[in-house]
């Protein structure tokens, strides 16, 4: 059996903290008088911590000091591990448990490649801390997506050659990296989103085993 290395984003594809986020940066957006929405949420999947607040104040017009713009990013993180505290495995999206051991019984190399800096938090919230082989978060990189870095660094950490990985992303700026690592991309979401995806899943329940099968195998 061939080893190939599969790389797994966290936000939207392993857990959906998605919406604590969104919580969080509309807390932050109201108390400068900013409207912000769930469209305007989308745009920053997979986008830093410092560049999502830089989008925010730019739609609002605001302009702010360094030592404010600093005290409103440790107040939503602050928001936002406060929301994520309370989740349990019942957080975890569908059939991800399901992938994971099939991929676990056939011995192949797993990682996560994630932006966020609360990336352990999490997994270990959710149970799932032991199962990742390696794990490249916002802690050990200094280049945000759609550049290559996080995903280059997981494959290494694997000693897998980034074209035998496979990376799952629900964010563009995902696929990009994915893609220009030179990565099978498989999107998890809106097939109109991540229309540059290799292939398109709306999740893992859509993604039967005989596909993973055919991917170590190829």
């Amino acid at each position: 059996m061939s080893r190939k290395g599969f790389i797994f984003d966290l936000d939207g594809v392993i857990v959906d903290t998605a919406r604590y986020h969104y919580q969080a940066w509309r807390k932050l957006a109201d108390t400068l008088g900013i409207s912000f929405n769930e469209t305007d949420n989308e745009h920053l999947k997979g986008v830093s911590r410092v560049r999502s607040l830089e989008k925010i104040l730019d739609w609002g017009n605001v302009s702010l000091t360094q030592e404010r713009f600093d005290e409103l990013l440790n107040k939503k993180n602050n928001d936002y591990l406060s929301y994520i505290a309370n989740m349990d495995e019942e957080e975890i999206l569908p059939d991800v448990p399901r992938v994971l051991s099939y991929l676990k019984q056939n011995k192949q190399p797993i990682a996560l490649g994630s932006a966020s800096k609360n990336a352990k938090t999490i997994l270990k919230e959710v149970g799932l801390l032991n199962v990742f082989d390696t794990i490249v978060d916002g802690t050990n990189v200094t280049k945000a997506k759609p550049n290559p870095e996080v995903f280059l660094i997981a494959a290494r950490q694997l000693n897998v050659r980034p074209e035998d990985c496979i990376v799952f992303e629900d964010a563009v700026a995902g696929i990009k990296a994915a893609n220009t690592a030179g990565m099978t991309s498989i999107g998890i979401g809106d097939p109109s989103v991540l229309s540059e995806a290799m292939y398109v899943f709306k999740d893992f329940t859509e993604i039967p085993t005989e596909f993973f099968a055919k991917l170590i195998s190829e």
